[in-house]
């Protein structure tokens, strides 16, 4: 044992060495080859780790450690050049704990109030220094391991709204600016089918896709890509006043003509950091490209120095890093469930993998052309994305870690749940599906667990297992429900004896139980002693209740393809009787108001089938309400050919009755914020919509200014509106 770490435990010793050729080989794939095999989280889990042994044992840490390095040696064809200045990394916080801990620990440093303090996006993209010489561009250098880096100056020219030469008078003889390159989102997809398509392996993710086309030999293929850049310091600043602040920065370097992101907030204290923090923890996705957290820094320049740096990182600064949403795991193979239309979807099963606060097993893959275009093969190590709480993505292969025993998917012949031959429904379909519309299980079950919706029949206590148990048949029993037909003759009797297999609700898929290795089947309806559960009880009392619902949830309950709540109740609206949307011809349907003829069409072709019909007839004997009141008279239309969207929490409106409120006046209710919305309806906790109502300049109403609009019409309204520009 050395004199450098006597007294250090033997199993700190070798953890120490693991750590540090796992963190070592990582950084490698991460920052030369751009080519990561493990994701963020399992890197900043490693290096954390890394960090509290040398904390334990501080003889461990040695000049040549990972944690006091930044990046790592460049490799290549590409030219050397040397920095400035040293171009560092930053420390990381997880929690407000942390955030605090570093605010104390600056306000030590200075001996004083560090604040303000300046708070930006942290962009997953590509570090990258410009060095400008008398306002001209003199060479772009990727960070390299922070005193060295490539010099990748032909590519960077190819890189949109960086200029050549920047504008203004009083332009420093010498600045150096650093910045983040990156891929829009919106971008990145299209970039990876074409790859795909060109026979290459996909890119993992954003940052990797901008990391490898800034890399490339040839600039022409760099200009053919949507690479772009946002400027967020400076290294060296000479021949000119410098700022005194980072913000004053900021702006002087947006006068010279660079791209600047405006998605940032000065602010005094722990709590401005913390809310701009949390805002951004909720709109995470808001922005054109990918964050991982938010940057805090010191605003005053002077301050920012005094406070100085380590090894690898400044002091006057910090990453707060967002839990990952994405992460690496083993795709164990792909199967297929089957949809309410018949339709046909591949699902990623994975080894299970904590992702964005829960553990993750199933992903979609949309159909079989998505699962080529993204070059998935099953026994892949595949990067999985769980972005706020939508269902689980794929995002691409991490091809570097193939080794030949990966196979190719094969999409069904046949339905999994009732053995019909899949199909196209028209030529150039995307998605096959299943034409047993009328018997598949799958189907039926989907169709039923949709008609217990809110927007529709609203059963709570027909859920997706109680749904599942009604239409499967298990240990040769007969599915109680054939049909949707048969939901409103449900009896006590019918429920008791089922036992059912559970499946997923994402994937309609059977859940498989770990101890049996078989899948999962319980008694939902009955108890142990074999009498009636809740479940049943309260399954019958709400489907008496659902017999009463207004005829525009009964139209969204059948399943007709593109009648969903708004048309539905346009529908009920204007024919009132179930019987009268039933026989009306494709031209009066087309003449309500929002139908059209393709949607038209499609309602006369639901009705056109026997079995439809019986479902009609079948709810209408058990009792259900098929008809609309009389239509009442209408009110004033004081709203009359303006669009209003209705967004965040309301006190004295539900979303459903504030459309309402609107719609009874004559007005129309949107979805998206555009140029032609005459006011955005603004309550609590009010999300992107507002954001955009801003930045289109579109008048902005609280709930007090949302009932002058009521009461008093858009004249008045207008006069208590928010304008943007306030």
């Amino acid at each position: 044992m050395s004199a450098e770490v006597e007294g250090v435990p033997v199993d700190a010793l070798k953890r120490h060495a693991e750590l540090s050729e796992l963190v070592e080989e990582a950084r490698e794939r991460y920052y030369v080859l751009d080519e990561p095999t493990v994701s963020d989280a399992q890197f900043d889990a490693w290096f954390n780790e890394l960090l509290q042994l040398e904390q334990a044992h501080p003889t461990l840490q040695t000049p040549d450690s990972p944690t006091q390095k930044v990046g790592a040696p460049v490799r290549g064809d590409f030219a050397k050049v040397q920095h400035l200045q040293k171009m560092e990394s930053l420390d990381n916080a997880f929690n407000d704990a942390d955030m605090a801990a570093w605010q104390v620990r600056a306000e030590r440093l200075a001996e004083h109030d560090p604040g303000p303090y300046l708070c930006e996006l942290k962009i997953d993209g590509l570090a990258i220094a410009l060095v400008y010489r008398n306002g001209r561009l003199e060479r772009g250098a990727t960070r390299g391991d922070g005193r060295t880096g490539d010099d990748v100056t032909p590519n960077v020219r190819t890189i949109k709204g960086i200029p050549h030469k920047l504008e203004g008078d009083d332009v420093p003889s010498l600045v150096e600016v650093r910045g983040e390159v990156y891929i829009p989102v919106a971008e990145f997809g299209k970039l990876n089918e074409q790859l795909v398509e060109q026979g290459k392996a996909p890119f993992a993710n954003p940052r990797n896709a901008a990391a490898g086309t800034l890399r490339q030999k040839d600039s022409r293929i760099t200009a053919q890509r949507p690479l772009r850049m946002l400027v967020h310091g400076v290294g060296v600043w000479e021949g000119a006043a410098e700022p005194r602040t980072q913000s004053q920065v900021y702006d002087r370097l947006r006068e010279f003509g660079l791209p600047v992101s405006d998605l940032y907030q000065v602010v005094p204290d722990l709590t401005g950091i913390n809310d701009f923090i949390e805002h951004y923890r909720v709109h995470r996705h808001d922005p054109a490209y990918e964050i991982d957290g938010v940057v805090v820094k010191v605003d005053k320049i002077r301050t920012q120095r005094e406070l100085g740096s380590t090894s690898r990182a400044p002091r006057w600064a910090i990453a707060f890093k967002y839990p990952p949403e994405e992460v690496n795991t083993k795709l164990l193979d792909i199967e297929v469930g089957v949809g309410r239309t018949g339709r046909v979807t591949p699902y990623a099963v994975m080894e299970p993998v904590l992702v964005a606060g829960s553990t993750v097993e199933r992903a979609t893959l949309h159909n079989a052309a998505i699962v080529v275009k993204k070059g998935v093969l099953i026994g892949d190590t595949v990067v999985l994305r769980k972005a706020g709480d939508v269902i689980p993505e794929i995002v691409a292969p991490v091809t570097a870690l193939r080794d030949g025993s990966e196979r190719e998917f094969v999409m069904p012949t046949h339905c999994p749940e009732c053995g019909t031959e899949l199909a196209y429904e028209k030529e150039g379909d995307a998605d096959l599906r299943c034409p047993n519309a009328r018997s598949c299980p799958a189907q039926i079950r989907e169709r039923l667990y949709f008609a217990a919706g809110r927007r529709a029949l609203d059963i709570e206590g027909l859920g997706y297992v109680a749904a599942t148990a009604l239409t499967q048949p298990v240990e040769g029993q007969e599915p109680v429900l054939r049909t949707e037909a048969d939901l409103f003759d449900l009896t006590l009797e019918q429920l008791i004896p089922i036992r059912s297999v559970v499946r997923d609700q994402e994937t309609g898929l059977p859940k498989i139980d770990p101890k049996t290795g078989e899948p999962k089947v319980v008694s939902f309806f009955s108890n142990v002693s074999g009498a009636p559960s809740q479940n049943a009880l309260k399954l019958l009392a709400e489907l008496e209740e659902a017999k009463k619902v207004p005829l525009w949830r009964v139209l969204v309950a059948l399943s007709i393809r593109h009648v969903g709540p708004p048309t539905a109740q346009e529908l009920a609206g204007a024919l009132r009787s179930i019987d009268a949307v039933m026989n009306a011809s494709e031209e009066e349907l087309a003449a309500v108001e929002g139908i059209g003829p393709r949607v038209a069409a499609t309602i006369r072709e639901w009705f056109a089938v026997d079995w439809h019909r019986e479902i009609v007839e079948r709810w209408k004997a058990a009792g259900v309400r098929m008809e609309d009141e009389p239509a009442p008279e209408k009110g004033p239309q004081t709203l009359e050919g303006l669009t209003f969207v209705v967004t965040g929490t309301l006190e004295g409106f539900t979303r459903d009755s504030a459309a309402e409120a609107i719609t009874s006046r004559g007005g129309k209710v949107a979805g998206s914020v555009s140029k032609k919305t005459a006011f955005v309806v603004v309550g609590e906790n009010a999300g992107s919509k507002y954001d955009k109502a801003v930045s289109l300049g579109v008048p902005i109403l609280n709930e007090a200014g949302f009932g002058v609009l009521l009461d008093q019409g858009p004249e008045a309204a207008a006069e208590v509106a928010v304008k943007p520009e306030e």
